[in-house]
């Protein structure tokens, strides 16, 4: 069925054309056509002004396409300087090293002011926060030294991290990207590096589990010497010699530790024999005093002298007393090792030495070797 006339929508005729106005001013009309004339005609813009002046950016660019652009520019920059030179346009390469110069700092001087504005109040924050934490965790009984480098360490760690990516977001780098870049490489650095991970995972588990501090006298694998640091990945110490010893982490877990500091106090052994003519009481009653009115020995538990062992040439005894110093274990030994054997001495009870005699009876085949007397 036709639609009826009266269902078409009327459309609006257009504006008439303002011929009036143009046609009563005809100078401003040939005005108007001369400036668009010389709008389009760019034969006489110059290349270099051109490179240098480039396309504004819109509004909503982000920082990233900002910091791209600028790439871009400073290569078409180094293209433009190359072909110049080989033309020996020697003037035009002077107006583009400095009028360019200029221009491409500017491209990248907000962002940078930007960035080292944030550098410089996120490291001030910073400096504050550790020395805060650096004066607690000094001032904390129970963490102590090697505990102590791992937080503060750690903190420093992550500090750098975030302050590092506010200043690259800052500059117009894509954080997001770069951090998902670091991870993936980041696994892969993970395998290959599997030793530095199970030092790192073992120095976590010493600090945590403390089967020895920084400042603890340990023996392991026969050495005897003082923990002087315990970093995430080795653990050093330092020896009776002055020498440091440098062992990963995984050692130290595995391998049998002594620790000698760990209870505060120690019990120190003066081994020393007598001959088996000789009576154990008379030598502990020699040696006892020997430990008397010395600060650093323990009276309780009270000294002690008692017989380990019977040897092959001698007796085997112990002087034993515990001291409140572990530090001073050595000292103490070699010490009264020399009071020991000097007060045998005085007192005239043999220390014997091994040594054999030789019985021969009814030696029958040296009966026909001369024989020497006194008189030779």
């Amino acid at each position: 069925m036709p639609r009826s006339p009266s269902h078409v929508l009327p459309q609006e005729a257009p504006a008439p054309a303002d011929t009036t106005a143009r046609s009563a001013d005809p100078t401003r009309s040939a005005d108007t056509a001369t400036v668009d004339t010389s709008a389009v005609d760019t034969s006489a813009v110059d290349p270099v002004e051109s490179l240098l002046s480039g396309p504004a950016p819109p509004a909503d660019t982000s920082a990233t396409d900002v910091a791209a652009g600028a790439v871009e520019r400073f290569n078409e920059f180094f293209q433009e300087v190359i072909r110049l030179f080989l033309a020996g346009d020697w003037e035009r390469l002077n107006v583009l090293f400095y009028e360019g110069g200029v221009r491409l700092m500017g491209l990248f001087l907000e962002n940078g002011l930007k960035a080292l504005a944030a550098f410089l109040v996120l490291y001030v924050i910073y400096k504050g926060i550790d020395k805060t934490l650096h004066r607690v965790l000094t001032h904390s009984r129970g963490i102590d030294a090697g505990l102590e480098s791992l937080l503060q360490k750690s903190y420093r760690g992550v500090a750098f991290v975030f302050i590092g990516s506010i200043v690259l977001g800052q500059v117009g780098v894509n954080v997001t990207a770069l951090v998902a870049g670091l991870s993936i490489a980041g696994i892969a650095v993970g395998f290959a590096a599997r030793d530095s991970l199970e030092n790192f995972i073992s120095g976590v588990t010493i600090l945590v589990d403390q089967p020895f501090r920084v400042g603890d006298h340990i023996v392991i694998d026969g050495e005897y010497g003082r923990v002087s640091e315990i970093t995430l990945r080795s653990t050093r110490i330092q020896t009776v010699r002055n020498e440091v010893m440098v062992l990963p982490n995984t050692e130290m877990i595995t391998q049998r530790v002594v620790n000698h500091t760990k209870q505060n106090t120690l019990r120190v052994d003066i081994e020393f024999g007598i001959a088996y003519k000789e009576y154990p009481e008379e030598a502990r009653e020699v040696v006892l005093p020997l430990v008397q009115d010395d600060d650093r020995v323990l009276s309780t538990p009270s000294p002690t002298a008692v017989v380990t062992s019977m040897g092959d040439s001698s007796v085997n005894m112990a002087l034993r007393f515990y001291i409140n110093d572990p530090s001073q274990e050595l000292p103490v030994r070699w010490e009264y090792t020399e009071k020991v054997r000097e007060a045998l001495r005085t007192a005239d009870i043999e220390i014997p030495f091994p040594h054999r005699q030789l019985f021969l009876d009814e030696a029958k085949g040296l009966d026909g070797l001369p024989r020497w007397n006194d008189a030779g």
